[in-house]
């Protein structure tokens, strides 16, 4: 669907989060959804795309599928994973301390003096990340943390008054971090890697409804599970809906806070707009559509280079039933893997925007042939 110049600098002038699916963000953001434990937030999720979508899958491990013209042959996947990095319980020790295992990539650095959630049968379990008081210290030999002696602290006496609580090895623990904006144009929380990503093909999926565009071939909007441990959900929701075009969103690396080295991860501003990558899981006709998509209706684009894989569901899916024609449009956000990770407003809006615009240039039969 090709649009007018002037289309495309209005829709660029114009706000697409509204003050409702901010309020959604908020609460998705502060909803818990481990690796392995997604299903509030996955049910949170559906209960907003509904009104959107036509059908739903829900997979045996929780990913999430709103589903447009189920009926078409034609399938395009667009994609974010669900799942939050969190600890499991792995040792309690007999006067009632607890040491943890990472359930995807958590920052054992960022961990002394942050309060948690430990999720149990009985219900939230509230606790610490202790440290030793600065006074007790020796300068110079100073420990710093690692997962051998970080620990958590739940006000017991011992084992025993743990387990009362409910409290057992295998438990998981969240940050009980929440949202807030930042100078009116940040978004702040723990977990926007990757709901960011799940609240922009949610937004996605209602722009669709509201402007009444009428797609092609059958959209699949999938919020998937376990990425954090190795894109697990995305290997197995690709292989059930076998689709022909796969658009991964997922956050990137802002490279320009103070002790962030561009030679190595690149540059890339948050504000500056969306990142596509190239690299060999990337389509390069698909990805070419994108970058074209995105000049017509004056989006704002950031480039960055892969290596051997990109580390998101882009991988998952490219490798996929004989191989999918699948990209990667990614979020500048910064720090990552804290509780403080930081993305733009606009940024959020210009992702959007270029999904959306780049659904509506794509047609059923496209295999996006390599020679």
């Amino acid at each position: 669907m090709r649009r007018s110049p002037k289309f495309a600098v209005a829709m660029a002038k114009k706000k697409i989060i509204t003050p409702a699916s901010e309020k959604f963000l908020e609460a998705y953001l502060n909803n818990p959804s481990p690796t392995g434990f997604e299903s509030a937030g996955q049910k949170m999720w559906l209960d907003y795309v509904k009104p959107y979508i036509d059908e739903h899958i829900v997979d045996t491990y929780g990913t999430v599928v709103g589903v447009i013209n189920p009926k078409a042959e034609y399938k395009v996947v667009i994609e974010a994973h669900a799942d939050e990095i969190s600890w499991f319980v792995h040792y309690i020790t007999s006067d009632g301390f607890i040491y943890l295992r990472r359930n995807g990539g958590s920052d054992h650095q960022i961990a002394p003096s942050k309060r948690v959630d430990i999720h149990t049968q009985k219900g939230i379990v509230k606790a610490v990340f202790g440290w030793p008081a600065i006074h007790t210290r020796t300068a110079g030999k100073e420990a710093a943390p690692t997962l051998k002696n970080i620990f958590l602290d739940v006000g017991a006496k011992d084992k025993a008054e743990v387990e009362k609580m409910g409290i057992h090895v295998g438990c998981v623990v969240t940050y009980e971090d929440t949202y807030m904006m930042l100078n009116k144009q940040w978004y702040v929380g723990r977990a926007l890697d990757n709901r960011a990503g799940g609240f922009m093909i949610a937004e996605v999926a209602r722009l669709l409804k509201e402007n009444k565009v009428d797609l092609p071939f059958g959209l699949y909007i999938t919020n998937s599970v376990q990425e954090e441990i190795g894109l697990r959900g995305a290997q197995m929701i690709a292989e059930r809906i076998q689709p022909d075009v796969a658009i991964v969103t997922d956050v990137t690396h802002c490279t320009q806070t103070p002790m962030m080295n561009k030679i190595e991860q690149g540059d890339v501003a948050a504000g500056k707009g969306p990142g596509v990558t190239y690299g060999p899981a990337v389509q390069n006709n698909l990805l070419q559509r994108i970058i074209d998509t995105a000049d017509n209706h004056k989006i704002p684009l950031q480039r960055m280079a892969a290596s051997r894989f990109t580390g998101t569901d882009t991988d998952a899916f490219a490798y996929s039933n004989a191989g999918v024609p699948s990209a990667l449009i990614s979020l500048p956000l910064r720090y990552m893997h804290t509780t403080v990770e930081m993305v733009h407003k606009q940024d959020v809006e210009d992702c959007i925007r270029l999904i959306y615009e780049t659904l509506q240039n794509i047609q059923p039969g496209e295999d996006f042939k390599y020679l």
